[in-house]
């Protein structure tokens, strides 16, 4: 594949593209925040959707067995994880997913942790339906993160935690949690009858071969009391077809979420959802592989650019996603400033680091899956205003 190639995404009604005015005040900007990549799907994945918009015919769609199959298969394959496909409930996004988790397992009124800086919707579906957010955040240890375990054990001490929305690749900062991190947090969690939703959208977008373990592969206990969020969207670029895959082994956790689903009537997939889902998982495999090759290169790009060119900024390379996490503090500007900054004179458009919760502020995220010349402009860009910055020091 070609991941040079640019393609224009002006006038498609592409969020990342054609919102900039609304979100950003400008147009004048180089977008590098919204999650999806600038890169053309899977041919496996283009060439179904042809053959399906050729057939002509789009009315109501179920998940058929072929389907289940694929995103089975795919699991076993891609992360050693083989699941019954009678475990696989349609949810059109993975914020959805988790919204209606939080609906179906907690009360008004209810605690649920989070563990910040952490994906923005992970703060509103817990607040905005009037539950108590817990926050339980990430430690740093010069750039590194790990989960403060400890923390959490005195939060749950309390008894009064009924779930738990874990990050798995964790976004923004890009950890690919270890077994047994993720055994200690199982451990807590069974032990104070926590219900653990984990967002595993990035799992596909690891860099080591089989580095991810799905929580539900921990252990039993895990696998009793776990809702594992999955989708196509991010790793092959088709999150404008609204799929994803929730993978539920309970029966009874499994029928409560459904009734949730039931309950708002969200629970059809769309034709050319299913289509691109179902081609991605099985003839996806080498157009992703090829992927994480180039998002690495242009990572190394962006890290080695920034270490010898503007040494004020801080950047690890993260262990999984396209997303890089800038540390910005040395600079000394607010949140207000320094996204000011960044729009008004390297004129980048980044996500805001504050958006992402405690331990965000004087960080920005930026989106590297797109063509290098893109990636190589952002870099000149921002050393620009870098220089102009140092100058007025």
């Amino acid at each position: 594949m070609n991941f040079d190639k640019p393609i224009s995404r002006h006038m498609t009604g592409c969020e990342k593209w054609d919102g900039m005015k609304h979100i950003f005040g400008t147009a004048d900007a180089l977008p590098m925040w919204v999650a999806d990549m600038d890169f053309e799907s899977p041919p496996s994945v283009i060439s179904a959707l042809k053959e399906r918009v050729e057939h002509g015919v789009f009315g109501y769609t179920m998940q058929t067995d072929e389907y289940k199959g694929a995103v089975a298969g795919w699991m076993k394959e891609r992360h050693g994880w083989e699941i019954d496909t009678d475990w696989i409930v349609f949810c059109p996004g993975v914020v959805p997913a988790l919204s209606f988790a939080v609906q179906a397992f907690t009360a008004p009124g209810d605690k649920v942790v989070i563990q910040p800086p952490v994906y923005p919707p992970f703060h509103s579906v817990v607040e905005e339906h009037g539950r108590e957010l817990v926050i339980n955040p990430l430690r740093s240890e010069n750039g590194h993160y790990s989960m403060d375990l400890k923390g959490l054990e005195e939060i749950l001490q309390g008894g009064q935690i009924k779930m738990l929305i874990l990050c798995s690749p964790h976004n923004p900062v890009g950890r690919v949690w270890t077994r047994e991190e993720l055994e200690a947090l199982v451990t807590l969690c069974v032990r104070h009858d926590v219900l653990i939703v984990s967002d595993e959208i990035h799992a596909d977008l690891v860099f080591e071969a089989k580095a991810h373990t799905p929580i539900a592969l921990i252990s039993e206990d895990a696998k009793k009391r776990s809702i594992i969020c999955t989708s196509p969207s991010k790793t092959f670029n088709i999150a404008g077809l609204n799929t994803s895959n929730i993978i539920i082994p309970d029966p009874d956790i499994r029928s409560a979420f459904q009734s949730a689903l039931r309950l708002y009537h969200v629970g059809s997939i769309s034709a050319l959802g299913s289509t691109a889902a179902q081609a991605a998982y099985t003839g996806g495999r080498e157009w992703l592989d090829e992927v994480l090759v180039y998002l690495q290169q242009n990572m190394d790009y962006v890290i080695n650019y920034v270490e010898t060119h503007m040494p004020e900024i801080k950047v690890r390379k993260p262990e999984a996603t396209y997303l890089l996490w800038l540390d910005f503090r040395a600079l000394g500007m607010d949140q207000d400033e320094l996204s000011a900054f960044l729009l008004a004179k390297a004129k980048l458009a980044l996500n805001n680091g504050g958006a992402f919760g405690q331990g965000g502020e004087g960080f920005m995220r930026m989106n590297v899956a797109c063509p290098k010349a893109t990636v190589a402009e952002a870099m000149e860009r921002l050393n620009a205003a870098m220089k102009e910055w140092r100058q007025l020091q």
